[in-house]
């Protein structure tokens, strides 16, 4: 099997003890509640509420009504396998399986870091539609909005098509396949466009 990392440690608020119960150990389980926990601290330390800061406008524009609702899809997004560690910033896995990344939620800070800890590809979701890409991993923008894939067309790499009468399972393997191209050598949308000459790295201060 292969190795796999995802972040964004403020979209998983509230969610903290869903996760922790996927960790391979009571100790991870623990290291993800604190990670998710300090967010927040942070953010207080400095008189912001963050949870009243989300859903964003874009995300309310894009359908979602509660931060509650933001986080499980955005936990969502890692699937169901056990978690085998928690990483900082700069930290390589220590062998295959999934991993939980302490990243910010902005984007080019969020992809900096994913390339950080070691990633090839990075797979990016996406619902209204983002550019984002980096100068020297690529980065798969996917969309299940239809009117993203139609409006967005030179951002986006792949379309799943939630709404038609393909499975679960198809959909999968069309990002799969759509990942096997891309590390054949198959350029993303954002590496044709040069987007992406601009990463950013999350400060010691806080950047949520």
């Amino acid at each position: 099997g292969g190795t796999c990392v995802f972040g964004e440690t403020p979209e998983m608020l509230g969610t903290e003890h869903i996760l922790a119960r996927r960790a391979a150990s009571a100790e991870i389980g623990e290291k993800i509640r604190a990670m998710v926990e300090d967010v927040e601290k942070r953010a207080a330390i400095l008189g912001v509420d963050i949870r009243g800061a989300n859903p964003s406008r874009g995300n309310i524009a894009g359908g979602l009504t509660t931060i509650e609702e933001k986080s499980l899809g955005a936990i969502v997004k890692g699937g169901t396998s056990t978690i085998r560690g928690v990483l900082e910033q700069g930290e390589y896995p220590q062998g295959k399986g999934l991993y939980l990344l302490n990243s910010p939620g902005q984007e080019p800070k969020a992809v900096t870091a994913l390339a950080a800890s070691g990633a090839q590809i990075i797979m990016f979701a996406t619902g209204i539609g983002a550019p984002q890409g980096f100068p020297f991993v690529p980065v798969i923008k996917v969309t299940a909005n239809p009117r993203t894939a139609e409006h967005l067309t030179e951002h986006i790499d792949c379309f799943v098509d939630i709404f038609g009468d393909a499975k679960v399972e198809e959909l999968g393997a069309q990002i799969h396949q759509e990942m096997l191209a891309v590390a054949s050598g198959h350029l993303t949308k954002a590496e044709t466009l040069n987007y992406g000459a601009y990463p950013d790295i999350w400060t010691t201060g806080s950047v949520f």
